[in-house]
């Protein structure tokens, strides 16, 4: 475990666990590099933003303020069970500070807009997918910068983790209010355009990732990914995997359906990772965080590879059973109403009345056939 008195390994020292190499730290702080991946990442943020608010409705919202599950759920798996597993995976593989608080910012981001997509490519809820992102949006402007705070206590006394700007963190989740109330605003009065930047939102999520890859192995040298640490690269693979599981586990304990199953679990293992990429790039110096940079780009990259697998092996081997369940639903919907339509009949045939000539009335017993 990385012990809290050992010196702090700043960006130039390429510490065996988590340090860049020799003089990635300066190209890093290139001013014109760096200006530009920060107004990348901005306008990126901007968009995702834009896009969550337009997938919300504001009837959804009262649904779930009467019946907050997608809220507790959201709750409990971004701000409890990722941060716990981000810290447990920073001390089981001896990360040094960079690396630790890099992973700790990662784990402590709430829901991501990938998990809206894939959701419905597994035949989950969207209603529950949406709400769990935007409800873990709200919630991280209070509960983000206090589980950073709580995790970072082990590193405390090296120099990045006395430097973790919780102030600036908050204010980044802040900026993301505006364009997620003008996403709602839109969704209330124009929901075709706000169903058109959903859609821009979501593509933008894939090529904005695939620019900060290409420009960060481009301009800052192939020795940059070449020199992340095999347990970094080993935690940004288990730690979606392990949110993925978390979170089926979780709506399990819930007795949820398993449609809502599905959709937890993608929601929990799916970070936002634009958010992740802004703090580090915006709030802190590039000559400290250096190659740690590009641990949520990494992270990104394999919770999606993930996320993949989950709808492929869901595709080949689930969607049969989810048919079949639907159809069984429709199926005993159907007798149920045949039932009852047999009984409504039974009971108002007990007989007709008939009118003689001699005007009396007399109650045959007729047999109906249903």
């Amino acid at each position: 475990m990385a012990s809290s008195a050992q010196p702090p390994v700043v960006a130039g020292d390429g510490g065996p666990d988590g340090g860049s190499p020799a003089g990635s730290g300066e190209a890093f702080g290139d001013r014109s590099l760096s200006q530009g991946l920060s107004v990348l990442v901005g306008l990126a943020l901007c968009v995702t933003m834009l896009g969550l608010g337009c997938a919300v409705e504001l009837g959804q919202l009262g649904q779930q303020l009467r019946r907050p599950v997608g809220l507790l759920l959201a709750l409990l798996g971004q701000f409890v069970a990722m941060p716990l597993l981000a810290f447990l995976l920073a001390l089981i593989f001896a990360l040094d500070e960079v690396a630790a608080v890099a992973v700790l910012l990662c784990g402590c981001c709430p829901g991501g807009n990938l998990s809206n997509l894939m959701s419905v490519l597994v035949d989950g809820d969207m209603n529950l997918s949406i709400i769990m992102t935007a409800s873990s949006t709200l919630l991280a402007l209070f509960l983000m910068p206090l589980c950073l705070w709580i995790y970072s206590r082990h590193w405390i006394n090296t120099a990045v983790v006395q430097l973790l700007p919780l102030g600036a963190v908050s204010l980044t989740l802040g900026s993301t209010l505006l364009p997620i109330g003008l996403g709602v605003l839109i969704r209330y009065r124009h929901p075709r355009a706000a169903d058109l930047l959903v859609k821009i939102s979501l593509w933008s999520l894939l090529v904005t990732l695939v620019i900060l890859f290409i420009l960060t192995g481009t301009m800052l040298g192939p020795d940059l990914m070449a020199h992340i640490p095999a347990s970094v690269y080993t935690i940004a693979v288990l730690m979606p995997l392990a949110g993925y599981a978390l979170g089926y586990g979780l709506a399990t304990v819930f007795k949820m359906p398993p449609h809502c199953r599905r959709t937890v679990s993608l929601e929990t293992g799916c970070q936002n990772v634009q958010l992740c990429t802004a703090i580090l790039k915006l709030t802190f110096p590039p000559e400290l965080i250096g190659s740690m940079y590009m641990f949520p780009l990494l992270y990104a990259l394999f919770q999606s590879a993930e996320a993949g697998l989950f709808v492929l092996v869901y595709k080949m081997y689930g969607r049969d059973s989810h048919k079949q369940d639907t159809l069984g639903e429709e199926e005993d919907t159907d007798i149920s109403y045949k039932k009852l339509k047999e009984e409504e009949v039974a009971e108002t045939s007990y007989g007709t009345v008939t009118t003689e000539e001699h005007n009396s009335i007399q109650m045959e017993l007729t047999q109906t056939a249903l």
